[in-house]
Parts: structure tokens; sequence; C-alpha cells
């Protein structure tokens, strides 16, 4: 296979033809453009250059892959009989080069002007920017200025848009390129609502979004959020967010995960939406406090929990098989143990902390005694063992271990739970709401009847009870 020179046509004007482009496009056997809507095309056929482009192969693919492999495929069968020079306008933005490079061809990069270099001149931007074209553009983040060329049609325009809207919205101001091969480009101003709504489209179109600051945004990610937090910990500040630290918090980080289990007990995703919102800033203030001091920050958090997901994932990352959610459960605990360097169930026990919610804790060191057989057949059992414990409650009434009896007696509660498939915790949260429905009940109908219930008796209190439970 003959050399294969890919040639940078630059943006679209031939003034950004360099000279090294120019003579390889002279002295090449064959030379091949990607499109022919490009100014080179125009220079070449003024200096009597032949050439070929492959348009054709354009119109006639399904998408974007299809086409670049075609046009990878088309080149190479060129080389085989003479030098090419492939004349694109950015070799590093163009997906039939790097079709060209996974398949192997031997390549000979002619560097030039890269398509963003006049927008970005008259937009006034510096500093870092993200430039990629429309049919190629991945996004994670609106935190630096995006360049985006390329955008030939409405429906790519549009395309476009969706997968903006999320990180810019609807409002943010964009500076839109309208279709032109001029030296010296101009821009108009549009909201990206409105960028698939343009006059105009063809491979010239391009557009440019610079971020914007914090109070005028109108979607955040979580860079913005630490960002937000760095202003409220700062000299001009929040006092009350500088007088945190991580003890300070803990309350509250504890506080908002049950109001997020509460949203989620609702069914009420917007609820939900908003307070998973203040877990995620209890994360955030903490990441910031540790940067302050130099102990963590955010980048150490997920490089924490994201190592310990692969690790505890060894039957998607690794040679583990399991083929059921309880396998996946027994192994993450095998390897947990593991870790941890636990060579005991004992040892594995105490790793369970006290600051748990005592249900919790209960139902979890119960599971570590079942690995080694230390537990009841059947839930009927473990009733059994309920009303022991009852009996024993009953005879330590007055005596000096009553809490230590009624310990047992919710702890031997969360045995049978645990038994029957039922979330302690879960099964007590509903039964407490349940409560309180009908005493609000029975209060309401006593106050209709004229009654309140402080002077009632508890036989006439256990009327309006037993009312209350055909009713509610």
């Amino acid at each position: 296979m003959h050399p294969i020179d890919i040639v940078t046509l630059g943006p679209g004007s031939r003034e950004y033809l360099t000279l090294g482009a120019m003579e390889t496009l002279r002295k090449a056997t064959h030379v091949v453009l990607r499109t022919g809507r490009h100014g080179a095309a125009k220079w070449l056929e003024d200096s009597g250059v032949p050439f070929e482009t492959l348009d054709n192969i354009h119109e006639k693919a399904e998408d974007f892959d299809e086409l670049n492999t075609a046009c990878a495929e088309y080149v190479r069968d060129k080389a085989q009989d003479g030098s090419v020079a492939y004349g694109v306008a950015d070799p590093l933005q163009d997906g039939s080069v790097q079709a060209l490079i996974q398949a192997g061809a031997k390549l000979h990069t002619l560097p030039g002007v890269p398509l963003q270099a006049p927008l970005l001149s008259v937009a006034g931007v510096s500093g870092a920017v993200t430039t990629v074209t429309a049919s190629d553009l991945r996004l994670t983040d609106g935190q630096s200025t995006l360049c985006v060329t390329e955008i030939d049609s409405p429906l790519l325009a549009g395309d476009i848009k969706m997968k903006l809207l999320p990180y810019y919205g609807a409002r943010c101001e964009v500076l839109y390129f309208p279709p032109s091969e001029s030296a010296q480009r101009a821009y108009q101003t549009i909201r990206l609502e409105d960028l698939d709504r343009q006059k105009a489209y063809n491979h010239t179109v391009a557009c440019v979004i610079k971020p914007q600051p914090l109070t005028l945004k109108e979607r955040f990610d979580m860079a913005d959020l630490l960002q937000l937090m760095r202003v409220l910990r700062g000299e001009n500040g929040c006092p009350w967010d500088r007088k945190q630290t991580h003890q300070s918090l803990r309350p509250y980080l504890i506080e908002e995960a049950y109001e997020a289990a509460l949203a989620i007990d609702e069914g009420d995703d917007l609820h939900l939406t908003e307070e998973l919102g203040d877990v995620l800033l209890q994360v955030a203030l903490h990441a910031v406090i540790g940067e302050e001091y130099g102990t963590m920050d955010i980048s150490d958090i997920t490089t924490a929990i994201s190592r310990k997901m692969i690790a505890r994932h060894r039957h998607v990352f690794g040679e583990d098989t399991c083929l059921t959610p309880e396998s996946v459960v027994d192994n993450w605990s095998r390897i947990k143990q593991e870790e941890r360097g636990q060579r005991s169930v004992g040892e594995a026990m105490l790793d369970i902390k006290p600051g748990m919610p005592p249900l919790l804790r209960a139902e979890k060191i119960q599971r570590k005694a079942r690995d080694v057989g230390f537990d009841w057949e059947k839930p009927e059992e473990a009733l059994d063992k309920v009303m022991e414990e009852v009996r024993e409650v009953r005879e330590e009434l007055n005596g000096s271990h009553l809490m230590e009896e009624v310990g047992d007696l919710l702890f031997s509660c969360v045995n049978v739970a645990r038994l029957c498939g039922v979330n302690a915790e879960e099964a007590l949260t509903f039964s407490t709401q349940k409560f309180l429905n009908r005493f609000l009940w029975m209060e309401k109908q006593a106050k209709i009847d004229g009654k309140a219930l402080k002077v009632l008796t508890i036989s006439e209190l256990s009327v309006y009870w037993e009312r209350s439970k055909s009713e509610m």
C-alpha cells in the first residue's frame, strides 16, 4: 500500500490552507476530498489539480458510522495503486480518519488550522476549550467552553440541542455561526432553545457556548455544587456554612438520609429529587471541608467508592460467578471480610458499629450469625422465643434488669421479622404511622362529638379506637 497523507484543509477559506498542504495536494497521485463543499475544492479547480470527493458515499450512508467506514475503505483502496492525499477539514475531528487509524492504515498527517480557530478568535475565548463535531458530541458537564462544529442540518442541530439542554438550560446564550467559508466569521447570539430554528445550515455552521456564572445558570452539575460550597464557606460567604465541621454536620447527614427514604416511600419523584439533593449537599460540604484541611476532596470520595464497587463486583469485573441477587450479597460479604482481614464471624460482627440504627444493626448481626448456622430454622421458632421474652419482661416489670429484658424482646422481634422476610425498620415505621393516623381520626371524631380525649375513660377511648380501625 502506498503512503496516505492526511491533509488538514482547515475551516473552509483557502486562506487557511498551509504551504505544506498545497504542496502535498499538488504532488499526490490521487487527491481525495472528504467533501467537495469546501473552499479547498475551488482552489484545486483553479490550480488545475484533479481530485475526487466522497460526497456520493455521504448521500448513500445510513448513519455516521457507516459513512466513516465506507470513506476509510475507499481511501485505502486508492492507496493500492498510488500515493493518496486525503483532504479533511480537521483530522482530529474527522471520523473517517479515526476509522483509517483503527483499520491499521499508516498515515502521515499534515497539521493545519483547526476548525475552531477562526470561531474562538472572534468569540474572544481563552483557556480550556472542548471542540467536537456535531455528529460526535458526548458531554459530561458544562464546565468548559464548548465549540461544536459541522452542524449541517436542522435535525442535527436539534439533536445537539437536546444533548446540551441538561447541562446548560434552554435560555443559555449561544454564539451561533451561520453558514460561511469566509476567513472572518461573524456570529449571532441566540438562546440554546433556538439552535435548531435558524434559517440555514451546512457543514460550516458552528456554535460556541461559554460557561456561565453560577448565579445565571439554569442547570448545575456536581462541579457547580462544589464551587457553590466553596463560595459559601469563603471569606464573604455564609456564617453558618463557614462554622460547620464534619462533627457538626453528622446529625444533618442522618436526618437527610431518612427524609430521602421517606420520599421513596411516598412514591413522589419530585420530592425525592429534592431530598436526594439535600443528601448530595451533605457530601459536597464534607468534601469541601476536607479540601480546606487537606484530608480529602471529592475525587478521593468518588475514587474510594468506585474502587470498592469494582472490587466487590468480581462477578462483573473479575472471574467470580453470581447468578442470583442472593449469591451477590453472599459474595459481597465474603469479599468484604477478605478486604478487612476478618478471620471469623465474630470479627465481622464487631465491624457493624453501634452508630447504626439499632433495628438495622440487630438484623445485620443476626445475619452474620446465620452464616455459621446459629439461627432459627423457621419464623415460628423465633416467635416462640418472643413469647418467652414477653414472660421474662412481665416477671421483671419491677426489677433492676427491665431494660435488658425489653432489649431481648425487641431483638427477638427483629429475628421474627427477618425470618419472615420483613424489614424491621420499615415494619415499625409503617405501624407507627398507622397508629398516628388512627389517633388523629380518634381525636377529630371526639371533637365532632363535643368531647376531649383527655377526659374520656380508657373504655370510651377504646370505642373510638375500634371505630378508627374500620374508618382508616
